[in-house]
């Protein structure tokens, strides 16, 4: 199956991608400390802690998404809940950063997010076909393909129909016999001729 190794390589990339993120925003905090750099009269020291703590933040973000890349790929099952809204969100990340990339590093950079992007969108989309062909029906009986001791055994009452509002039927045990509020209408008896 093609699932598993693409959330290990999910996992990995962005595994990469979060400690280069905030391998780079450090650096780049750094820089403006020790440069006294300011943009728009902004305080160099305000400018370099918002940079460290922004690359901490996204690259426990990406660590965070590539955890779930992990999970994923150790107990072959689909992303789900919190999972889920990362991964997708993560997607969403790249499309953007992939579009602010063209025009700010170039190609390269803009191919990257792109590829990433792919990777997290075939990750979750592998995972969201839940039958396919050769595949067991999810719940089916032995001949359906399904795994037998995932049949539930069938309830007591399964061959007794269950009564639906404004039926008439049998009551149920300690059930009274239901009172129609609109009295039943007496047809009288039809004129005989002689």
């Amino acid at each position: 199956m093609i699932r598993r190794p693409v959330a290990w390589v999910v996992a990995v990339v962005l595994l990469a991608e979060a400690l280069g993120i905030a391998a780079v925003n450090w650096f780049m905090g750094m820089v403006v400390d020790r440069q006294k750099m300011s943009l728009a009269g902004l305080d160099p020291d305000v400018m370099s802690m918002s940079s460290k703590i922004g690359g901490v933040v996204f690259g426990l973000y990406f660590a965070l998404c590539a955890l779930v890349a992990v999970l994923v790929a150790i107990r072959d099952r689909p992303p789900a809940g919190l999972g889920r809204i990362l991964l997708i969100s993560a997607a969403v990340v790249h499309g953007l950063l992939g579009a602010f990339a063209w025009g700010l590093i170039g190609v390269n950079a803009f191919l990257f997010m792109i590829v990433v992007l792919g990777l997290i969108v075939l990750l979750l989309m592998t995972y969201d076909r839940a039958v396919g062909p050769g595949q067991p029906a999810p719940g089916g009986g032995a001949d359906a393909g399904g795994d037998p001791a995932a049949r539930t055994e069938p309830h007591e009452d399964a061959g007794v129909p269950e009564r639906l509002p404004g039926q008439r039927g049998a009551p149920k045990d300690g059930e009274q016999e239901p009172q129609d509020s609109v009295p039943a209408r007496v047809t009288p008896p039809a004129p005989t001729t002689p």
